[in-house]
């Protein structure tokens, strides 16, 4: 009896396991069921809150971006009105600057939304020179956008100095040494090709006088780094001609170009408004640039050593000392009478300032650019509504385009022959030559200065300065674009690649202006 009964318990607890088991196992199977449950609960409970952001009664995202951007505009409008009263209404200067910025602004962004497949980009300036140019000439807006021609010639002054401010900056020492000779004749001898070339043949074909013929040269003469650098620099990633350099010399040699056409404009404007001798005007202007390279190779000292290197927030200090100093310079020489002393101070202040910053010259080119960008719809969307189809003679465009293009391609040609002896093959020197023709920002600040000039100062010389202007919009339009174009597409395929890590290539320290 007692046997039966532990075999029967012995029996009970063997059997115990068995029977817990599939408990065990069911109780598990639950659990994992809950738990994946609960993370199926999880993830819709915060999947929830994203649709209902989406759907939310406050919009968010893009929507919310441009209500906010839209008010933040009205504010600006209110503001100034606070200030102003009816310089912000329409037909005030202040509404005419407003329509025209932010008119250029949507500009550059629509040309920017434009994406042409294997077409390089082209460059934003175009659509915010033709901003302008559509504000002025059609019917409605014209009559009540207009800005005062002393506020319009003193901001397209100040972007000229912001101009000669990254020009001197950007013009790297070590660069300069490397590429010597190459770089200077590539600089100096195109331009004033032009410059001589326009001259000629605009004295022929436009009946211009020999003054306005060079004046109107060295407006042309100018390359524009804010076509050339972006798309040199496009190239010098992808490992284009950067075993020869080529892309480096570009980008420095169109700094050199822009000071060489803006000193000889600045010379020809003080012969052409003045009334002594040529012989006089010459000695003046020289005695202009002395003076100019002088006061600015002094304050470019000053401002190496102040501020100390140990202040805090230093290159925003010295970018304020830089901006203060030159814009103060370029419109007060025009108040003293020395035209072109602004300029040279400026360009000679810039570059002798930027020697021994080393690492720091980097930042504060970054201010100026930053700078720069909110002058560039103003300096364009004001030179496109400088030109008035109304005003144009039936045969004027015709003509101004016959002397630009007879002038670009003695220029070309001319920049073909001073790279034969450079060490360049001949799609090399075809490539160089056809890169050199890009036309915009010192053709936007110059050919509205002449009409300026004329308009305060010479009012019956007004027909030869609104021509100037002509030409230097169409300059602008055609070379611009079609520069742009022939850049992307011509260098990948005539420049010889090479890998950019296994090739040391000395860069340049330029900003895009």
């Amino acid at each position: 009896m007692y046997t039966t009964e532990s075999q029967n318990e012995h029996l009970e607890d063997k059997n115990t396991p068995s029977s817990t088991t599939p408990q065990i196992l069911k109780d598990s199977s639950i659990s994992e069921h809950e738990e994946t449950k609960e993370t199926v609960l999880s993830q819709t409970e915060e999947t929830k809150p994203q649709m209902e952001k989406k759907c939310s009664c406050p919009p968010q995202g893009k929507l919310n971006k441009l209500i906010t951007n839209g008010v933040a505009f009205f504010m600006v409008w209110c503001a100034a009105w606070s200030f102003s009263g009816s310089e912000v209404l329409p037909g005030g200067n202040l509404f005419g600057l407003l329509i025209i910025f932010y008119s250029a602004i949507i500009g550059g962004k629509i040309l920017e939304l434009i994406r042409i497949p294997s077409v390089p980009h082209l460059p934003p300036l175009l659509g915010m020179l033709l901003a302008g140019f559509t504000v002025r000439n059609v019917p409605f807006l014209s009559n009540y956008i207009r800005v005062n021609n002393m506020w319009s010639s003193t901001l397209r002054n100040t972007a000229l100095t912001i101009i000669l401010i990254q020009a001197g900056l950007g013009l790297d020492p070590q660069a300069l040494k490397h590429l010597k000779r190459v770089c200077f004749r590539l600089a100096i001898g195109p331009c004033l090709m032009e410059a001589c070339s326009t001259a000629v043949i605009s004295h022929f074909l436009m009946n211009f006088p020999w003054q306005w013929g060079f004046l109107l040269g060295f407006v042309l003469g100018a390359v524009s780094p804010a076509v050339v650098v972006p798309s040199m620099l496009l190239l010098q990633e992808g490992g284009y001609g950067i075993k020869k350099g080529i892309p480096t010399l570009l980008i420095a040699a169109s700094s050199l170009d822009d000071i060489i056409a803006i000193t000889g404009f600045n010379t020809c404007l003080s012969i052409v408004f003045s009334s002594g001798s040529i012989l006089n005007n010459v000695l003046a202007s020289f005695r202009d640039i002395l003076i100019g390279a002088l006061a600015g190779a002094v304050l470019g000292i000053f401002v190496q050593y102040f501020p100390s290197g140990d202040q805090t927030k230093l290159p925003a200090k010295r970018a304020f000392l830089i901006l203060s100093m030159c814009v103060t310079a370029v419109l007060g020489s025009h108040h003293i009478g020395l035209h072109a002393a602004g300029g040279l101070c400026t360009l000679a202040l810039s570059f002798v300032a930027g020697i021994n910053w080393s690492t720091e010259k980097v930042r504060v080119q970054r201010i100026i650019k930053t700078t720069w960008c909110i002058f560039q719809p103003l300096l364009f969307g004001l030179v496109g509504s400088e030109v008035s189809v109304a005003s144009l003679k039936s045969n004027a465009i015709g003509i101004c385009v016959a002397t630009m293009s007879l002038a670009l391609l003695i220029r070309i040609s001319f920049t073909f022959v001073l790279m034969c002896f450079a060490g360049f093959s001949f799609k090399e020197k075809i490539f160089i030559a056809l890169s050199w023709m890009p036309k915009a920002t010192v053709q936007a600040v110059l050919g509205p200065l002449a009409l300026e000039t004329a308009r305060i100062s010479a009012p019956h010389l007004e027909s030869y300065s609104k021509d100037v202007m002509t030409v230097a919009f169409l300059a602008i339009l055609i070379t611009a674009p079609n520069g742009a174009l022939i850049i992307g597409i011509l260098g990948p395929k005539v420049l010889t690649r090479h890998d950019p890590n296994k090739i040391n290539v000395e860069l340049t320290k330029l900003e895009l202006h």
